[in-house]
C-alpha cells in the first residue's frame, strides 16, 4: 500500500486544520504544517530564510512526498509557500507576481497602468525624512501604511500635519520589524533594486471609502475566476471591522464592475495558478468602485463562512490549486443562507483579568448549533502584547455564526454577547 501524499500548509493552526479535514480532498491527501502558525507569528523577529529551510526539511521527509504547498496567512506565509513550491517544483504562482501583490507601492504602480480611475492618489515616503510631509503633496485627511503590512498593521488615518509627525515616530520605531524582513526576502529572489533599496518604506494614499467588500477568487489556466463576495462591515465611528458577512448584499452590477477591475489587475501582474482576495470600496454617492488591495491568498477569515453557506469551505479551492488542478465549483449546499464572522473587541489597552467561562460558552453554542467561538486572549494577557492588531483596537474573540437571514445572524450574535464578557484592568498611569 503506497503512502498518501501530503499537502503542506505554511501557518497551519488547529482551526483551519479542522476545516481542511472536512474537505472532499481529505479522502486523497493528508494535511500537515510545513510551519505552524506559531512558528510564523510568535517567534519574534522574522527570519524568512531560516523558516524556509525548516519547512523544506519537513516537506522532504514526508513519507508520501509533498503533493502541494499553500498558505492562507499573509507575510511571511504566502512568500514562504511560493518559495517552497518553486524549490520542490510544485504548482504555484510566480514569485515576481506574488511580490507585485504584496508590496503595496509596487502594486499601486502596476494597478495605475490598467485601472487608474479605480485607485487613490498615492505616494511613497520615508517616515525618517524631515521633509516627508511637504513632499507628499496630499491634502489631509489621508491614510498611511508600510509598503508591507497586513490586518491594518501600522495603518493610520492622518487628519493633519501634527498627527503625521506624531505617527511618523511610531512608524520609525515599529515599521522595520515587518518592512526589513520583507525587503530581505525580495533581495534574495532578485526583485528590482529600485524597490528593494528605495529609502521610502511607507505609502500615503488619498482617502477612499464606502461599503467595503472582499472578492475571493483564483487564477488558473489563463482565466480569472471570482466565486464569492464577502461584505466587510466596520464598527460605527471606527476603522475596525465589526464583522465579515457572506454573501454580499451589494448590487450584482457593482460586483461585476469590481470583477472587471480585479481581472485587469491580476492579468497585469501576470499572476497565475493561485488564489487571491481583493478588497474594494463602493462609494454609492459617486457610484465609484475603488480597489484597496489584492492579497495572493484565500482569506482564512472567510473559510468558515463558505463552509456554512456552501457546505464546503473555500480551502477546497486552495487545495486544488496547490496540487495543480482546476478548482471544483462551490455548490450551494450549506446549512445556512447567510453567515458572519464577528470580532469582539476592546478599544483601550489593559490587562485581561477575567474571560468568559468555557462551560458558559459551550452551553450558548450548543443552544444555537453550528456556532464557533475562538477566544484570542486569556487571563493575564496584556492587550498591548497581542500580535498583528489594527491600529485602533484589540481582538478579544472571533465568533462564527450562520442563520436563515441577516437578521437571524445578528440576533444570534447579540445573544452570545451576554456570555462573552471580559474584564480588563486599565494600565497604571504613566509616571513623570
Amino acid at each position: 500500500m503506497s503512502e498518501r501524499a501530503t499537502v503542506f500548509f505554511v501557518g497551519l493552526d488547529a482551526f483551519n486544520r479542522t476545516l481542511l479535514e472536512t474537505l472532499p480532498q481529505a479522502a486523497e491527501f493528508d494535511f500537515e504544517p510545513a510551519l505552524t502558525l506559531a512558528e510564523i507569528r510568535d517567534e519574534g523577529e522574522v527570519d524568512v530564510a531560516a523558516l524556509i529551510e525548516r519547512a523544506a526539511a519537513r516537506m522532504a521527509a514526508a513519507p508520501g512526498g509533498p503533493a502541494g504547498v499553500a498558505s492562507v496567512f499573509d507575510f511571511p506565509g504566502t512568500i514562504i509557500a511560493a518559495a517552497l513550491a518553486h524549490r520542490f517544483a510544485l504548482p504555484g504562482p510566480d514569485l515576481a507576481a506574488l511580490f507585485k501583490c504584496e508590496h503595496k507601492y509596487w502594486s499601486r504602480l502596476e494597478q495605475h497602468k490598467v485601472v487608474p480611475d479605480n485607485i487613490p492618489t498615492f505616494h511613497a515616503f520615508d517616515p525618517a525624512a524631515d521633509d516627508a510631509y511637504a513632499k507628499l503633496g496630499l491634502i489631509p485627511p489621508f491614510w498611511i501604511k508600510p509598503v508591507k503590512s497586513f490586518r491594518s498593521y501600522l495603518a493610520y488615518a492622518i487628519p493633519d500635519e501634527r498627527q503625521f509627525q506624531r505617527i511618523s515616530a511610531v512608524c520609525r520605531e515599529r515599521g522595520p520589524a515587518i518592512v526589513e524582513p520583507f525587503r530581505a526576502i525580495m533581495r534574495a529572489y532578485e526583485m528590482p533594486d529600485e524597490l528593494t533599496e528605495m529609502p521610502e518604506t511607507f505609502i500615503a494614499e488619498s482617502t477612499i471609502g464606502g461599503a467595503q467588500c472582499t472578492l475571493e477568487g483564483y487564477a488558473y489556466g489563463g482565466r480569472v475566476v471570482v466565486y464569492g463576495v464577502v461584505d466587510s462591515v466596520r464598527e460605527a465611528d471606527s476603522s475596525s471591522f465589526a464583522r465579515y458577512e457572506y454573501p454580499s448584499i451589494l448590487p450584482l452590477e457593482v460586483q461585476h464592475r469590481m470583477i472587471d477591475v480585479v481581472r485587469a489587475v491580476i492579468q497585469q501582474f501576470n499572476y497565475t495558478h493561485g488564489p487571491f482576495n481583493a478588497e474594494f470600496f463602493y462609494d454609492q454617492t459617486n457610484d465609484q468602485v475603488w480597489l484597496l488591495e489584492i492579497n495572493p491568498r484565500a482569506s482564512q477569515s472567510h473559510a468558515d463562512l463558505f463552509h456554512k453557506v456552501h457546505g464546503v469551505s473555500h480551502l477546497s479551492v486552495v487545495v486544488d490549486l496547490a496540487v495543480g488542478r482546476k478548482p471544483r465549483p462551490l455548490a450551494r449546499e450549506g446549512r445556512w443562507n447567510v453567515a458572519a464572522h464577528f470580532f469582539a473587541r476592546a478599544h483601550e489597552p489593559g490587562r485581561v483579568v477575567a474571560v468568559p467561562p468555557r462551560a458558559a460558552i459551550e452551553r450558548a453554542v450548543a443552544r444555537q448549533g453550528d456556532t464557533r467561538v475562538h477566544l484570542m486572549v486569556q487571563r493575564g494577557t496584556d492587550l498591548a502584547d497581542l500580535p498583528n492588531q489594527d491600529s485602533y483596537s484589540y481582538e478579544l474573540a472571533n465568533v462564527y455564526v450562520g442563520g436563515r437571514d441577516r437578521a437571524d445572524v445578528l440576533d444570534k450574535y447579540d445573544r452570545l454577547l451576554d456570555v462573552l464578557q471580559f474584564e480588563i484592568e486599565p494600565p497604571p498611569p504613566a509616571t513623570a
